[in-house]
């Protein structure tokens, strides 16, 4: 009588984890089609038919052949690879805060990466001929580690509490936002431009080395942070049960916060500031697959993807002709759904 219930419980568990699993399968079969849409709408005058050509006998010397692998095929990877690395930074993010509204973008990183790009630009850097493609982002993504580690020396005092590391980066976003204004305010009308482009967040002009390496990092993120899966779902319980089951807790918010950090930082270094991803995407996540990190982890990942993708493509195709800033489009879905969440979590109480 036992082994039958134990194999009856063994068999929904199975169904259970099956199920989970196929959801993931089809949200990355759903990416998949968005990355195909953004590239068939970002070349214009390009059939089906050339592009799965061009895919089938790739290595020409055409124009298209240029086009497709140089320009719009690094762009469309960074839409996919940087989408999942900041649903990967979100979720995490709101698990080891147990904070809905945590992201990179709402505890100061991505402020943080703003004004350091600003400031390279504002001092000259970024127009040098070799050097400045790299010093920009470099800029942001120094600025963006520093945010991190104001956050953990304010934390530090206080035993890295999850309230004050959040409180903390609230403080670091008026800050850096505050600091870049000033170097608006200071900058020549063609730093001006840069700077402003910049911080709308842009995919345009990524090279496929910035591609890799942010890919590389992502990778690297997603298998460390999703050995410790088990972790972080009992972390969503709370530090003292969590700790009750061995956990160290604030090991864990150290060393996976530096780790989203550089992984997020990079992003932003080379993309701009693209916010609410982090947010969004976890949240859709997690209403489709609930709070087990082992299959939320990697849908935050997908839906990150998708977001950020299906906004690329509203950019270049919302007015013929002229294509936005990324950003716009993530704040104009983004700011609805952070009320959302506020909304909720008043109602809820």
């Amino acid at each position: 009588m036992a082994d039958d219930e134990k194999g009856k419980e063994g068999f929904q568990y199975g169904h259970y984890a099956h199920r989970k699993y196929l959801i993931i399968a089809a949200g990355v079969a759903l990416a998949a089609a968005v990355y195909f849409i953004d590239l068939f709408f970002s070349i214009p005058y390009i059939t089906p038919i050339e592009l799965f050509d061009e895919f089938v006998h790739p290595g020409g010397t055409s124009v298209m052949h240029v086009i497709l692998w140089d320009l719009q095929m690094p762009t469309v990877c960074a839409g996919i690879v940087c989408g999942a690395a900041f649903g990967l930074a979100g979720v995490v993010m709101q698990t080891l805060l147990n904070n809905p509204l945590a992201s990179p973008y709402t505890l100061g990183i991505s402020a943080g990466a703003g004004f350091g790009a600003s400031l390279t630009m504002v001092v000259g850097l970024g127009g040098l001929s070799v050097l400045g493609t790299y010093l920009v982002p470099a800029g942001a993504f120094i600025f963006a580690m520093l945010a991190t580690a104001g956050i953990f020396l304010v934390a530090r005092a206080k035993g890295f509490s999850a309230d004050v590391m959040v409180l903390a980066g609230i403080g670091l976003v008026f800050l850096f936002q505050a600091l870049q204004s000033m170097m608006q305010y200071l900058a020549s009308p063609d730093a001006l431009s840069g700077i402003v482009f910049w911080t709308f967040g842009s995919l345009n002009g990524i090279e496929w080395t910035e591609v890799g390496i942010i890919f590389f990092l992502f990778v690297l993120a997603f298998f460390l942070i999703y050995r410790k899966c088990w972790a972080l779902t009992a972390m969503r319980l709370g530090d003292r049960r969590a700790e009750a089951l061995g956990i160290d807790t604030q090991g864990m918010r150290r060393w996976m916060f530096v780790l989203v950090a550089l992984m997020t930082s990079t992003c932003v270094a080379f993309v701009g500031c693209i916010g609410f991803i982090g947010i969004v995407g976890p949240h859709v996540a997690r209403m489709i697959l609930g709070e087990d990190q082992r299959y939320l982890i990697p849908m935050s990942c997908v839906c990150g993807a998708i977001i950020l993708t299906t906004a690329d493509i509203l950019c270049g195709t919302i007015t013929p002709g002229r294509e936005y800033p990324i950003g716009i489009f993530t704040s104009i879905v983004g700011v609805p759904f952070f009320f959302y969440l506020l909304m909720r979590k008043k109602t809820v109480k």
